[in-house]
């Protein structure tokens, strides 16, 4: 009697648990959604190249107003780019965004992904002019 007993309860709990787990995706998916950015269209376009250690310029320039779409690109190693002033950050798996910069200045790019020795001296400037 204990047995089927404590066999009716797992399978209960197991069942709570899928239920659960089931509704929790649901409600991931569709804040997702929800939270989605505008599609903007962009007037330009910018790649930026890593390998190892290093981008491939020591300076980017934008336009103050001009949306442009940045394509990043890994050459070689596992890299990304951080650069919080713009709200841009990609990586391999996310490796294009338009973004519309606001405000004119010299921002600094780094690797977001930690990628080894030479990790710290991956920085390029991105140069928003008018």
């Amino acid at each position: 009697m204990k047995s089927k007993f404590a066999l009716f309860l797992a399978l209960f709990c197991i069942l709570i648990l899928a239920a659960c787990a089931n509704s929790g995706s649901n409600a991931a998916g569709s804040s997702t959604n929800a939270a989605k950015e505008p599609e903007i269209q962009a007037e330009t376009e910018l790649v930026i190249k890593a390998k190892n250690y290093s981008f491939d310029q020591e300076e980017y320039h934008l336009k103050k107003g001009v949306p442009v779409k940045i394509i990043f690109e890994n050459e070689s190693g596992n890299h990304g780019i951080l650069v919080p002033e713009l709200n841009l950050q990609l990586s391999g798996k996310k490796n294009k965004k338009v973004i519309v910069p606001e405000e004119t200045g010299t921002f600094q790019m780094t690797c977001s992904i930690m990628c080894g020795a030479g990790h710290t001296g991956m920085i390029a400037n991105v140069i928003v002019e008018e």
